[in-house]
C-alpha cells in the first residue's frame, strides 16, 4: 500500500509517517524499484498501534523498543 492510500486510510498526513519513520516507531518501509514506500501489513499494524496509542495520549517519545515487544 502506498503512503497517500495509508494516509487516507488512517487519517495521519504523509508527512506523520515518515517522521514515525525516520524516529523508529515504524521499521523502515519496504520500497519498490522506482523508491516509492511499499507498506505491508506488519506495517500497518504498527501504524494502526500507534495511533491508538497516540489517541490514549502516549507520547511519541516513547521508545521503539517497547512497541518491538507488541509485535
Amino acid at each position: 500500500m502506498k503512503i497517500a492510500e495509508v494516509s487516507e486510510q488512517y487519517g495521519l498526513s504523509s508527512d506523520t509517517l515518515r517522521y514515525y519513520e525516520r524516529i523508529g516507531l515504524i521499521q523502515p518501509v519496504h520500497r519498490t524499484e522506482s523508491g516509492i514506500r511499499d507498506y505491508n501489513e506488519l506495517d500497518l499494524r504498527r501504524v494502526d498501534f500507534i495511533k491508538c496509542m497516540r489517541s490514549a495520549g502516549l507520547p511519541v517519545e516513547v521508545r521503539p523498543s517497547k512497541l518491538e515487544e507488541k509485535f
